[in-house]
């Protein structure tokens, strides 16, 4: 696989995954839309691993694994669908964008990592500077938007948790069968999920474009992206994966613009500058070393 090409994939299917999200729950629940991707993405992967032969680790270590990625992955998803029923699609992109500095902090406090240094913890006040302004603005069309907001944000920061305590666990398993395990937990979660929301009704009217990102979410959003961005960790530096967390939140908001007809506030657009500044500079150690490599 081409590193460049697997690059621009993950830039692609991030930027578009917050507006497939809010344009796979027209026409339905939000529950029945986080549902049928996460069923589509376990199915798949299911059988990418039967195509593949790959290992599945099942160990109590692996178990444990799977259970904490699965049940991170249920919080953070359901919340997030939420709250995009009722948010710009391209502010869950800057909210996600958050995810590095909330996980740094998540590892020192837990891991005992020293990442917090003096410019990294002036870069996480900025950005929550930010994220303060991006509180209860008036955005267009939507009364509960400081409710989707803090929904998104809780998401985000359950998604940075578990992502360091499966660190934490220290779990050697291939990405696929990570993934594939975490679905298998937290697949059944969503069906339940549904099952109380929505009584098993399934909607009665699924617009094509619904269906479409329901799709294009459980296929790409759920196994390919994953796939794609750990194949990127692996083949190149810091620096050029933080770019990742860069360019998707502008990505996202100018397609939201486009696409999606959406109007951010002039305000939230201060707040939005700070979080990118604040992520900027909290990420510019990683982004030195482009300086220093071809």
């Amino acid at each position: 696989m081409s590193v460049p090409a697997a690059y621009l994939g993950v830039i692609l299917i991030w930027s578009t995954t917050p507006l497939a999200i809010q344009w796979s729950a027209q026409g339905t629940s939000f529950s029945f839309a986080v549902m049928a991707r996460m069923l589509i993405g376990w199915v798949v992967c299911l059988l990418l691993m039967r195509a593949t032969r790959t290992a599945f680790p099942f160990t109590p270590a692996a178990r444990r694994l799977y259970a904490i990625s699965g049940l991170s992955l249920f919080a953070a998803m359901l919340l997030t669908y939420w709250g995009a029923l009722h948010i710009p699609s391209g502010l869950i992109s800057v909210i996600f964008g958050l995810s590095p500095l909330v996980t740094g902090v998540f590892a020192a406090l837990w891991l005992g990592e020293r990442t917090l240094t003096p410019q990294r913890i002036t870069g996480l006040v900025i950005a929550l500077a930010g994220l303060w302004l991006i509180f209860g603005q008036p955005w267009p069309g939507d009364g509960r938007a400081t409710l989707g907001t803090a929904a998104v944000v809780a998401g985000m920061t359950v998604q940075a948790l578990g992502l360091v305590w499966i660190k934490r666990l220290n779990v050697r398993a291939s990405s696929l069968a990570i993934t594939s395990g975490s679905l298998g937990v937290a697949t059944p979660l969503f069906v339940l999920a549904w099952l109380i929301a929505d009584g098993a009704q399934l909607p009665p009217d699924i617009t094509p474009r619904a269906g479409a990102a329901i799709v294009y979410l459980g296929v790409l959003g759920s196994v390919v992206g994953f796939t794609l961005y750990y194949y990127v960790i692996k083949h190149l530096d810091a620096g050029r994966v933080a770019l990742i967390m860069l360019v998707t939140p502008v990505a996202a908001l100018l397609l939201g613009q486009t696409l999606n007809h959406e109007r951010i506030p002039a305000i939230g657009w201060a707040g939005i500058a700070l979080i990118g500044a604040g992520l900027l500079l909290y990420e510019w150690p990683s982004l030195r070393q482009l300086q220093r490599r071809p």
